[in-house]
C-alpha cells in the first residue's frame, strides 16, 4: 500500500445524485487550477515571440498554450488528489472539488492521468518532442518531488518546488527553435527567485491553515521577521538576474530600464513589509498581500515587455 492510498479522502459532502451536470464541469475545469495555468502562460507566449524575435506562428502558439494548459492542469488535478486530506483542513482549500466531494478521488486520479498522457502527446505531435519532454518533466517535478517529496518535509519546499513553474519559458523557446540557450535560463532563474517572495507572503497570510494541516511552509516554523529577510533576499537577487537578459543582446533599451523599474518597486515593498515586521506589526497592518498582489503585476508587466521588445529593435 502507497502513502497516497492511506490518505483520507476528505471531508465529502455530496453524494452522486447531489451532483448536478454544470455543476460537475465546473469541478473538472477547477481540478486545473485555471488561475494558476493564467500565470504559467504569461511566462510562455512572451517567450515565444522573444525566441521569434518577432510575431511566431499564431497556430504553433495555439498549440503550445493548448498543451501547456493540458499539461498544468493535469499536474494540478494530481496536486489535489495527493493533497485531499490536508486541503479538508485549510479554509483556503475548504471549497475544492475532491473536499466537497463534488469529484471522486478516482475520477480526480484518472483526470489527472489522462491529461497529462494527452498534453505530452499533444505537443509532441503538433509542436515538438522537446517541448513534450520539458512539459511532462515539469508535471512529474511537481507531483513527485514537490508536492509528494517537499511539501510536508521542508520548509525549503516551494524554493525547489517552484522549479515547475520555471519550465513554461524553456517550453515557449524549445517550441519556435527546438532547441535551448541562454535567455531561457535567464528567464528561469528569474522565476525561480520570484517564486519564494511571491509566495512566502501569502504563506504568511494564512500560516495557520498550514500549521493546522501540518505542512511546514517557512512562516509556520519562522518568525515574520526572518521571512521577511529572507523575502529580501530572493528578491535582490531576482533582479539581479532579471538584468543579465540584456547583455545577452535579446533585448532592446527598453527591457533594462522597465526591468530596473518594476524590480525598484519590488524592492521598495519588500523592504516595506521588513520594516512593519522587524517593528511587530501583525495582522492585516503587516500588509504582507500587497508584495503578494504586486509580484503578479511584477511577472506580468516584465514579460509583456517581453513580447514587446523584439518591435523595438
Amino acid at each position: 500500500m502507497t502513502a497516497v492510498e492511506t490518505r483520507p479522502a476528505g471531508l465529502v459532502k455530496a453524494n452522486p445524485g447531489q451532483r448536478p451536470l454544470p455543476a460537475r464541469l465546473g469541478a473538472f475545469v477547477a481540478l486545473t487550477k485555471p488561475r494558476i495555468i493564467e500565470l504559467l502562460l504569461i511566462t510562455t507566449v512572451p517567450v515565444m515571440f522573444l525566441a521569434q524575435r518577432g510575431v511566431p506562428d499564431l497556430l504553433l502558439v495555439l498549440y503550445v498554450v493548448v498543451g501547456g494548459y493540458l499539461s498544468a492542469g493535469g499536474a494540478n488535478a494530481l496536486n489535489m488528489y495527493i493533497d485531499r486530506d490536508i486541503d479538508a483542513l485549510m479554509h483556503r482549500t475548504e471549497r475544492r472539488p475532491l473536499v466537497t466531494g463534488m469529484v471522486s478521488p478516482r475520477e480526480c486520479l484518472v483526470f489527472g492521468i489522462a491529461l497529462a498522457v494527452a498534453s505530452t502527446a499533444w505537443l509532441a505531435a503538433l509542436v515538438n518532442p522537446l517541448s513534450a519532454a520539458l512539459s511532462l518533466a515539469a508535471l512529474l517535478f511537481y507531483v513527485f518531488v514537490y508536492t509528494l517529496g517537499l511539501k510536508r518535509r521542508t520548509s525549503q519546499n516551494i524554493v525547489w518546488g517552484g522549479i515547475a513553474g520555471c519550465m513554461p519559458v524553456f517550453i515557449g523557446w524549445a517550441a519556435v527553435r527546438d532547441s535551448l540557450g541562454w535567455a531561457p535560463v535567464v528567464l528561469f532563474l528569474v522565476i525561480f527567485f520570484w517564486t519564494p517572495p511571491h509566495y512566502w507572503p501569502l504563506s504568511m497570510k494564512v500560516k495557520d491553515d498550514y500549521a493546522n494541516a501540518g505542512v511546514p511552509m517557512l512562516p509556520v516554523i519562522a518568525t515574520n521577521e526572518a521571512v521577511a529577510k529572507q523575502i529580501v533576499a530572493y528578491s535582490w537577487v531576482m533582479v539581479a538576474v532579471s538584468l543579465a537578459l540584456w547583455p545577452l543582446g535579446h533585448t532592446s533599451w527598453l527591457y533594462p530600464v522597465s526591468a530596473v523599474l518594476l524590480g525598484a518597486f519590488w524592492l521598495k515593498e519588500a523592504h516595506g513589509l521588513l520594516s512593519r515586521a522587524k517593528a511587530g506589526v501583525v495582522g492585516a497592518k503587516l500588509k504582507e498581500m500587497r508584495l503578494f498582489h504586486w509580484s503578479i503585476t511584477y511577472l506580468t508587466l516584465l514579460f509583456v515587455e517581453i513580447a514587446v521588445d523584439p518591435f523595438l529593435k
